[in-house]
């Protein structure tokens, strides 16, 4: 078991195993244990690690180099893409070394084309999330482990609600980052499907919005000056049953 939540955790297994590995989790308390400790160091790792944005002049310096890219003759009716002029760019720095490698790799961040809402940014951090190893960073069932979870990783505390007796049970939670929020994540599930529930301090319209992207349902609202967005592949009427119900609890 040692070696299977170590391969969770290195993001090793698929979805459909790390659905069942949570499963396990709730009945083990000595799992649940292991893995809160080593999805917390990595919690950890990722929030104290410092980052920094690309300074303008990188970016003017790059998109100069790669207008000036030879890429080779497309063929007849084709047109190459912007990746393409930059992944031909990124071949000729590479020779030079390792930094013009990553100020290539760089440029795909800066370069990449823009333009998504909210929702969709929102499904595109749950579909993030439901790779292996990433969904969860405490497991547990408890509500009162998962709150307290959050204190000192998060700078407001995220309201957790156990919805286990309506077929809803609570498993975990994640800090998560949506269109530059820092989120709270709380991750129910409905037979194998998970439902993240993402949660942010945010003065927001009140009235509730539903939706659909890429095959996910989703239902935003806000209250208590938070704002609450409930996302999965669950159908329309099972996910408005599971907000309906939290908001109730």
């Amino acid at each position: 078991m040692q070696l299977l939540i170590q391969a969770e955790i290195d993001g090793e297994l698929d979805a459909a195993r790390a659905a069942v590995l949570a499963t396990h989790f709730a009945d083990c308390s000595d799992c649940a244990a292991a893995r809160t400790r080593l999805a917390a160091l990595s919690a950890d790792l990722r929030r104290t690690v410092p980052y920094h944005t690309a300074p303008a002049s990188l970016r003017a310096a790059l998109e100069r180099q790669i207008g000036a890219a030879r890429s080779p003759a497309p063929s007849a009716g084709f047109r190459p893409g912007w990746w393409q002029v930059v992944v031909a760019r990124w071949r000729e720095l590479a020779a030079f070394g390792t930094g013009a490698a990553i100020a290539a790799a760089a440029a795909l961040a800066i370069l990449a084309p823009g333009g998504t809402d909210l929702a969709e940014s929102v499904v595109s951090s749950h579909i993030r999330a439901l790779q292996p190893g990433h969904l969860m960073d405490v497991a547990s069932t408890d509500q009162h482990t998962v709150k307290p979870w959050f204190a000192g990783r998060a700078d407001f505390s995220p309201p957790v609600k156990d919805l286990a007796a309506h077929g809803f049970p609570l498993v975990g939670g994640r800090l998560d980052y949506v269109d530059g929020h820092l989120a709270a994540a709380l991750v129910y599930f409905r037979a194998k499907h998970p439902i993240d529930l993402l949660i942010w301090p945010a003065d927001a319209d009140r009235s509730p919005t539903h939706g659909a992207r890429s095959g996910y349902n989703y239902i935003r609202w806000a209250q208590d000056g938070m704002v609450f967005w409930a996302i999965s592949d669950l159908n329309a009427k099972e996910l408005a049953d599971f907000v309906r119900l939290w908001r109730a609890a």
